[in-house]
């Protein structure tokens, strides 16, 4: 609003001085008697004549003045438009190039050390050219023309030269313009050709046309001087009547202009005004050095100064002067509203030179402690008969306490007497005036208010008129002939209206808390009388009207209510009203309230500051959600740790960039910023991280260069009146964003460009109006940065100008690639602008090599969305793209084919990667070593930018670039894209799916919510009393660490019964228990919370868990018990030594000389050899081979007076299993050889051990099958030798035989092969010893037991029987010692049944005494058994003799050729096999 330009009745309208009153009522009655005038002549036209012709005459002069002036003005308005329109492209421009300055002066600063450097090789230079100074000074003149130009009439189509002859020293320089336009050979290639020889100068016109009718001009140039010479060149066509003499041709005969076209002026600033620091009321001048080279009287420049790119003109607040190498801009009386960015532009023919630097205006003293800073830029709008509108903007209050209102003065022009328009102070930066007298000037200036005091003034306002500017358009003028003109009121032509009618359109144009401002048109017709209006309220739904203004009459066509209540909605009506009467009511407005359109805006987003120079730092910071009218931003700055804030800017300015001059070398500051508009400003954002003030560290002086030319300029659709262009980015951007783009067009084979657009363009499309139809054009587009303009593309194709009504759709536009790597890449298009006649439904991607003709669909389906991965491409090719939208009607037309991309990844290609900070946010990261300061990372979604800052956020630092994710879920999953510009197409993607997400949120949440990390969870353990100790241990505990115990719910405090400790320094935490019972089931818990982190810990012991423990405890409570007295320290248990013994080993422990030791088995006592040494603490019992008779319940027991333990061990079942496995082990790894025995019965393999027993795992095989005992083959073994019997071995027995002894883990073998020479010797040693068996079976035998001593008593009987054996029946003979003896009466022999034989001695006497033997044998031998027989007198002790045992038996061999058995002895007996077994 405040930008308005002044209304043309208020340009018109005279603010007076001091002689105010008297020039302003003969200004009214002025007014007023023209009025009247008007008026009577009006009415005496209509008298004199009925017809309307009669004043046709006289108005028609009026009515042709009236439109000659509007049409003047018409043109002025037109013209001053144009040339802003010009000025502000310029002022755009030079405000951009505002943030480059400063670094500029760095570079020119280390320019000037570099010329300090060569300053002693130039005096070299310079003496060495003073002699070849000296001898050109003698010689050194002006240019001189010696022959000038001369007029040519030509025919098109022919070529005309123009020659002209100029000489000076140095040589001139010449330059050709065409109606004071530079010629330029390259800009029309074969138009014009320039030659320079000798002095003589050449200017060829090839194929000359008609717009080549001109005049030309050539001027010399060099440092004494410059000539011009011109002439007009008039092409002529072949038809009979002559042309008319272009405009742009000047006569022959005038003379040149003053002002001649030069375009190498040099201005160089030597001498210019820094950043400068003011306050208000001071005055300042800021200068400036120039040198202008060469400075020429026509040619001089003109000088501009500009605040915020609007350009400064003398007022009494600023003075500017340029002259004599100076450019000056003085302030008489700073105010805040004088801060800004100031630039000097030295404005030339051929070009701009500008230099800016910022100015900064503090507040002035304040008159009370504490109180604000004075608002600024006070404006005033809508001004009117009795009422305007005056606004400003809030002051910085950085320590001062927040403004609480503002009070509006006014003051009449041309007196000092200021009054003050509102009682309370006015909360909003806006405020309706009223009760203005007609006619009268006034000034306004504002004041803040806080809870310290009131401010200063602002600087007053420009001054405004209380006039209505309906007046003015109810003035009709009628231009007559003569230039007479007739002045008619609209008063005059209503007739005689004496009530008028009601207003009209009553609205509310604003509104606020305190105050509705109602905006109506006057009635129409209103009378010739003065109009006052009154205006009427009522609330909603009350059904009575109120007057507002009963006591004031409205005469304006607006009204500011006040006093409204708030919340409440109220409607209005207006009447009108003369001296005659009122009018009937206007219509009733909808219901309106009294609140704010606009809320105060938003605190800013976060601040950045970074390092610029010694003195200085740039502030960045993001701008705020809510952005409603806001004026700008303030920054504060405070020096760390002192919490006293400074303002930096006095001013609001309205870019989110700011650098803050005037800082301390060295100083660590922080800042913050704040939004303003005209409800207020917002809260702080949050403060910077501090920030030492130090120069910027940068490897070069950064350079800034305008951007390269855009390029693929498409048609993208056209209605046959207009065009909409497209084009792509230029690939370089010159190291500053590109911020617009400038579009220039001209018809095919025309050789003017036009400029389309006089404001930059922000984005690459572009629709260009007023366009002929059917005709064919072209377009070049230039980008724009801070730097300026760069070049322009080269021309497009040649457009036709012709409606598109195809059905299918137009191209896609805009082919860009990203993620070049080796086999794939991704290219992303816009869509179509035009989509036929129905909406596009997908694509289709086509691709070929370069060096191809054949085209590939990359996709299959068409896809719907604007961008594809491209697969399966071959690596180190070279490819073109292209697209094709497809709707219901078909596939529409191709895209432009894209530049050529080679399949290659760039060397160090970096992905996106996904990570969670510190604090528990998601991001992505990207990191670019090649980024330029130029550089911007742009973050996609699916390859759509995302700008929903809501949900995402973007953070970037130098070569790395952050995406946030503020509240991820399953909504975020999706492919996600980093590019960055002025990179040569450095970009990354990644693939965001479910898994990824559920771990980043894992360890987003884990971090977000800390848990002490934990290297044992809550575990119990026993001592020896039966104590339980829950104990926890963390990684790491700090001092500050608390915890606590919860048993069931229940906290348990550090009590004799729980004591609870915590080492910190080992993270261990611990509750023990002296004594645990069934009445402590339940569930554990500790707790712990260490700074922001937490996490616990449970235990669950319920049920059998808990049982489990309390058994646990018993037994160590018991255990404790028993370890008071002598006790076994390790129970029973059972080894096996290499000599097969089993040992029955125990451990005793607190044993004295008393303790007593027994062994038991089966509860019976065990007698051992030798009793164990208690003080060794080791109690041994051997079995020397353990067999089944071994099984039983061993026990020992340990006793004194102190009490008794017991330890028993069952070698039974799997014990007994355990530890014949455990001999078995020993056994078979010292188990012998198989050898082989032959016996009667047939061939024995054995294999000797220690100790063999039938339990043990032992098999036996023959060729590689398991035999089992039986007729044929037994298996047997005795305690040392195990054995395989053959029984009657045959052919069939031959083989491998194998011994296995399997020890539970391992077999342990032994094998023989018999067969071959073995077996035969086996078998034969079987025969020998079978046939040995028969003789022994059937030999002469004594079977009954004979004593081998008799004694008897002399006189008594002796009689020695026995049985006898034989087969055959064997012979039976007695010897006496050794012989054979008679038988009588006194020796008697007899036989019994065949086998028993007695022999009798009757009547023993001494001489019987000797040896009596029998002497049994048959063919297969026999045996003798010896009696020895002691005969004693009667009456002598009988002798003490051995006990008698039975006789052994002598062995009688058999005759030699008896000893064979006969046949049928081969079948062994059963007696025998029994005997055997």
């Amino acid at each position: 609003m405040s930008s308005k330009r002044v209304p043309f009745y208020q340009r018109r309208h005279k603010h007076f001085d001091q002689s105010y009153r008297n020039i302003q009522t003969r200004y009214l009655l002025q007014e007023y008697a023209a009025r009247k005038v008007a008026s009577r002549q009006a009415a005496s036209f209509r008298s004199s004549a009925g017809t309307e012709r009669t004043t046709c005459r006289l108005c028609a002069r009026r009515l042709h003045t009236s439109a000659e002036e509007e049409s003047q003005e018409y043109r002025k308005r037109t013209h001053e438009q144009k040339s802003d329109i010009s000025e502000e492209k310029r002022i755009r421009f030079a405000a951009s190039l505002a943030d480059v300055e400063e670094e500029l002066r760095s570079a020119r600063l280390l320019a000037r050390e570099h010329l300090d450097r060569v300053t002693i090789q130039r005096m070299v230079e310079e003496q060495m050219a003073l002699e070849r100074y000296t001898v050109e000074e003698s010689i050194s003149r002006a240019p001189e023309i010696l022959v000038r130009l001369r007029s040519h009439t030509v025919w098109e189509k022919m070529s005309v030269r123009l020659y002209f002859t100029v000489q000076g020293f140095p040589t001139p320089i010449v330059q050709w313009y065409k109606n004071e336009e530079l010629i330029s050979p390259a800009s029309e290639p074969g138009k014009y050709s320039i030659e320079s020889k000798y002095g003589v100068h050449m200017l060829e016109i090839h194929r000359a046309n008609f717009d080549d009718t001109a005049t030309y001009s050539a001027v010399a140039t060099n440092v004494h001087g410059q000539v011009s010479t011109n002439a007009a060149v008039v092409v002529r066509r072949f038809r009979g009547d002559d042309e008319p003499c272009p405009s742009g041709i000047l006569p022959i005969n005038l003379p040149l202009p003053s002002e001649v076209c030069f375009t190498h002026i040099d201005v160089q600033f030597l001498e210019k005004f820094g950043v400068t620091f003011g306050m208000e009321g001071e005055t300042v001048t800021l200068k400036c050095a120039l040198l202008i080279t060469p400075d020429l009287t026509r040619l001089r420049p003109r000088a501009e100064w500009y605040r915020d790119g609007v350009l400064i003109k003398d007022s009494k607040w600023t003075k500017i002067s340029f002259g004599e190498g100076q450019a000056a801009l003085s302030f008489t009386h700073l105010n805040k509203d004088d801060e800004g960015l100031y630039t000097l532009r030295i404005i030339t023919k051929g070009g701009v030179n500008e230099y800016s630097a910022f100015m900064f205006v503090r507040d002035a003293d304040a008159l009370i402690a504490g109180a604000p800073g004075a608002p600024m830029d006070v404006k005033c709008y809508d001004a009117n008969r009795d009422y305007v509108i005056v606004t400003w903007k809030p002051p910085n209050t950085a320590s001062e306490s927040p403004v609480i209102g503002y009070f509006v003065d006014r003051c009449e022009v041309g007196t000092e007497n200021w009054v003050q328009c509102n009682d309370a102070p006015v909360k909003i930066c806006k405020y309706p005036v009223t009760g203005l007298f007609e006619g009268r000037s006034y000034i306004f200036r504002v004041r803040a208010v806080n809870k310290s005091g009131i401010s200063r003034p602002s600087r007053v306002s420009e001054a405004v008129a209380a006039l209505d500017p309906v007046d003015l358009e109810r003035l009709q003028t009628v231009h007559l002939d003569g230039g007479r003109e007739i002045v008619i009121c609209q008063d005059d032509l209503e007739g005689d209206v004496q009530i008028p009618g009601p207003p009209t359109n009553v609205h509310a144009s604003e509104t606020s808390k305190t105050y509705v401002v109602l905006s109506w048109e006057p009635p129409v017709p209103r009378g010739k009388q003065p109009l006052m209006y009154f205006i009427e309220k009522s609330a909603v739904g009350s059904g009575s009207w109120q007057r507002v203004n009963a006591q004031v009459a409205v005469r304006s066509p607006r009204y500011a209510v006040f006093d409204l209540a708030e919340g409440k909605s109220y409607v209005f009506r207006v009447l009108s009203a003369n001296k005659h009467g009122i009018s009937e009511p206007s219509e009733i407005t909808p219901p309106i309230q009294a609140q704010e359109t606009i809320g105060v805006p938003s605190a800013p987003g976060r601040v950045l500051a970074t390092r610029n120079t010694k003195t200085s730092v740039v502030v960045q910071w993001d701008k705020p959600k809510h952005e409603e009218d806001l004026f700008g931003y303030y920054i504060d700055t405070s020096v760390v740790g002192t919490n006293h804030w400074e303002p930096c800017n006095h001013k609001p300015i309205k870019y989110n960039r700011f650098v803050v001059h005037g800082l301390t070398t060295g100083e660590n500051y922080i800042f913050r910023v704040k939004a303003a508009n005209a409800v207020g400003v917002s809260e702080n954002s949050q403060e910077s991280e501090a920030i030492t003030v130090q120069a910027a560290l940068r490897g070069s002086v950064p350079h800034i260069a305008c951007p390269s030319h855009p390029y693929g300029i498409t048609l993208l659709n056209c209605d046959g009146h207009s065009m909409t262009l497209g084009w792509k980015l230029p690939k370089f951007s010159g190291g500053s964003p590109v911020l617009g783009y400038y579009i220039d067009k001209r018809e095919a084979h025309h050789h003017n460009w036009h400029e389309v657009n006089s404001s930059p363009v922000k984005e690459r499309i572009y629709t260009v109006e007023d366009l002929t139809e059917n005709s064919f054009y072209e377009f070049k587009v230039a980008a724009a940065n801070l730097a300026g303009i760069g070049l322009p593309s080269d021309p497009s194709e040649h457009f036709m100008c012709k409606a598109w009504t195809m059905p299918e759709a137009g191209p896609a536009y805009d082919l860009t690639f990203c993620e070049v790597r080796n086999t794939s890449l991704v290219l992303l298009w816009k869509a179509p602008v035009y989509s036929g006649n129905s909406p596009i439904t997908g694509y289709f991607v086509d691709y070929k090599e370069v060096d191809s003709e054949e085209w590939t669909t990359a996709n299959e389906k068409q896809i719907s969305h604007c961008y594809l991965k491209v697969n399966d491409l071959h690596e180190g090719k070279t490819y073109v793209f292209k697209v094709r939208a497809v709707n219901k009607a078909g596939i529409g037309k191709s895209s432009d084919i894209s530049e050529p991309v080679l399949i290659e990844a760039r060397p160090g290609t970096k992905e996106i990667t996904a990570d969670v900070d510190e604090e528990g946010n998601i991001y992505l990261a990207f990191d670019c070593p090649e980024v330029t300061e130029a550089s911007d990372f742009t973050w996609c979604k699916s390859y759509e930018e995302i700008t929903d800052l809501d949900k995402f956020n973007v953070e970037t630092t130098g070569e790395h670039s952050k995406l946030y994710f503020k509240n991820p879920d399953k909504m975020d999953l999706g492919t996600y894209s980093v590019a960055v510009s002025d990179t040569d197409g450095i970009s990354s993607s990644f693939k965001m799916d479910d898994k990824e997400l559920e771990r980043l949120m894992t360890l987003s949440h884990d971090i977000k919510n800390p848990t002490i990390p934990l290297k044992s969870e809550l575990a119990y353990e026993m001592f020896d009393k039966g104590e339980v100790r829950f104990w926890v241990q963390a990684e790491s505990l700090s001092p500050n660490a608390s915890f606590r115990f919860v048993v069931n719910d229940k906290e348990v405090v550090n009590s004799d019964r729980h004591r609870i400790k915590c080492d910190y320094s080992n993270g261990i935490i611990e509750m023990l228990m002296d004594q645990f019972t069934i009445e402590n089931e339940g569930t554990y818990t500790v707790q712990i919370e260490d700074g922001n982190a937490k996490n616990q810990s449970s235990l669950v012991l319920i049920g059998d868990a808990f049982k489990a423990v309390l058994a646990e405890a018993e037994l160590q409570r018991k255990e404790y018990l028993r370890k008071q007295g002598p006790h076994f320290l390790e129970y029973l248990y059972w080894e096996v030594t290499e000599d097969c013994e089993v040992l029955l080993v125990c451990k005793v422990a607190n044993t004295k000389k008393e303790t007593f030791f027994k062994w038991y088995k089966d509860g019976s006592g065990l007698e051992v050899k030798e009793l164990p040494d208690l003080q060794k603490g080791v109690c041994q019992l051997t079995i020397p081979r353990l067999s089944k008779k071994n099984q039983g319940e061993y026990k020992a027991t340990v006793s004194d007076d102190r009490g008794q333990d017991v330890t028993t061990l069952d070698i039974s079942g799997k014990v007994f299993d355990d530890i014949i496995l455990a001999m078995s082990r020993v056994i078979g790894k010292s188990a012998s050889p198989l050898k082989v025995h032959c016996t009667p019965e047939g061939i024995r393999l054995q294999c000797f051990l220690k100790y063999y027993a039938d339990e043990m795992k032992a098999n036996w095989y023959q060729k590689e099958s398991k035999v089992s005992s039986g007729e044929k083959m037994r298996i047997g073994g005795s305690e040392e030798v195990a054995w395989l019997q053959i029984c009657e071995p045959t052919e069939k027995d031959k083989g491998k035989y194998t011994f296995e002894i399997f020890d539970g883990k391992e077999s342990h073998k032994r094998m023989l092969d018999l067969s071959g020479q073995a077996f035969d010797d086996a078998y034969a040693e079987f025969q020998r010893l079978k046939a040995v068996a028969f003789a022994e079976k059937n030999r002469g035998k004594v079977i009954g037991g004979l004593p081998d001593v008799v004694t008897i008593m002399e006189g008594k009987t002796l009689n020695l029987t026995c049985s006898v054996f034989g087969n055959p029946d064997p012979e039976v003979v007695w010897l006496w010692n050794d012989k054979k003896f008679e038988l009588n009466e006194h020796y008697l022999v007899s036989m019994e049944h065949g086998n028993v034989a007695s022999f009798t001695i009757k009547g023993v006497s001494s001489e019987d005494s000797g040896k009596y033997s029998i002497n049994v044998k048959n063919k297969y031998g026999g045996e003798t058994v010896d009696v020895t027989v002691s005969v004693y007198k009667h009456g002598e002790e009988m002798p003490d003799i051995k006990p008698s045992q039975v006789a052994k038996p002598r062995i009688i061999p058999p005759p030699a050729q008896d000893t064979a058995p006969p046949e049928k002895a081969k079948t062994t007996s059963t007696a025998e096999k029994s005997s055997r077994k």
